[in-house]
């Protein structure tokens, strides 16, 4: 089995110039947990997720910041602050560029659960040999693609 045989074709992506506000939107219409981030010519550049979201727009708490010189309390964030604030920051500020792990959809079904596995992604981008995104493979999609593989093998032997 290849990953060809389990990753989602119709993949939903941003650019890094994208707001932080679009994406939220763009994860919710679609239900899905994050994207991949893609230059003007498809090149993967990054990935976001919602997790990436929620820690960008958590407010802070306040905390005492205290010196050699001067101490001092600062104020905790209001959550309505936070989000009028960064809502249009683009989610190039928050994606994750470094580090990226991403398979081609000629790679063993097993390297993908590997990378999926051991890393705790939750999606990787499959990506042509030109280095663009031509889809995602998410530990759901093999979740899904593994049950009705197993329930048909067990339908036929019976």
């Amino acid at each position: 089995m290849e990953v060809r045989d389990f990753m989602i074709y119709d993949v939903y992506t941003a650019n890094p110039s994208t707001t932080v506000k679009e994406l939220i939107s763009l994860l919710e219409t679609n239900r899905i947990g994050g994207v991949p981030v893609v230059d003007d010519k498809g090149n993967l550049v990054g990935m976001v997720s919602d997790g990436d979201v929620v820690r960008f727009l958590a407010p802070k708490e306040s905390k005492v910041i205290a010196n050699y010189y001067m101490s001092y309390v600062a104020e905790a964030e209001n959550i309505e602050d936070v989000l009028r604030c960064k809502m249009n920051t683009p989610i190039e500020k928050i994606m994750v560029k470094h580090n990226i792990r991403s398979v081609s959809p000629n790679d063993d079904f097993e390297k993908a659960m590997r990378l999926l596995s051991k890393h705790h992604f939750k999606k990787l981008p499959v990506i042509n040999r030109a280095g663009r995104v031509i889809g995602v493979i998410s530990r759901g999609d093999i979740i899904h693609n593994l049950s009705k593989t197993i329930v048909e093998k067990e339908t036929e032997l019976v």
